[in-house]
């Protein structure tokens, strides 16, 4: 994510965002179910990791977790978490192959434009061993947005992600949808979509 503006929003609401995420004794169902497909010991990459709640949890679960965001307060405030190896990096900035077992991207590509996505997928298909899992969260929707407090989306269909995951050369496994309210405080339909290299 490079858009400076969402960027600027994140680091401005980094706390009430942890203070939103942070739900002590329940894990996230589909994290649950990510990690459940993982390799003892996987290293896994947290893209967009916020304030590093979900990279904290697979700390906890035995894996070894490397996570990145675009903004500088959220890489602190996961930094915080033992065991959590987080840096300041874009989407653009993810390289390397055959790196990670898992790439858990919940709800981060959403704020990358539709156009600069399939590179964003080449990169970390790339990065992602083979056989490797791969979970991407969305919202639901056509075209793309500011939400009231500045931050830039794309919204997808099933069908428009799907493809673009396919086209990327992942496999997928199953989905998940749901709906909860966000940092802006609307609704919005999501869908989670996990998938294999």
């Amino acid at each position: 994510m490079s858009d400076a503006e969402t960027v600027g929003v994140y680091n401005a609401r980094a706390g009430d965002y942890a203070e939103m995420t942070d739900r002590p004794g329940r894990i996230d169902p589909d994290l649950l179910t990510f990690m459940e497909r993982l390799p003892a010991g996987a290293h896994v990459l947290d893209l967009g990791c916020g304030p590093g709640t979900a990279s904290a949890t697979m700390v906890a679960h035995g894996f070894v977790v490397t996570a990145t965001d675009a903004s500088a307060e959220m890489v602190a405030l996961a930094a915080r978490h033992a065991g959590v190896e987080a840096r300041l990096a874009t989407f653009e900035e993810i390289e390397g192959r055959d790196l990670y077992d898992g790439i858990w991207a919940n709800f981060s590509l959403l704020h990358a434009p539709r156009d600069q996505m399939p590179g964003h997928l080449a990169r970390l298909v790339t990065a992602l061993k083979p056989g490797g899992m791969f979970h991407i969260g969305m919202k639901l929707g056509s075209g793309a947005q500011r939400d009231s407090i500045g931050r830039f989306y794309t919204y997808y269909s099933d069908e428009e992600l799907s493809g673009l995951l396919e086209a990327a050369g992942l496999t997928i496994e199953d989905r998940s949808f749901g709906q909860d309210k966000g940092l802006d405080g609307t609704m919005a339909d999501w869908i989670c979509v996990r998938a294999h290299g």
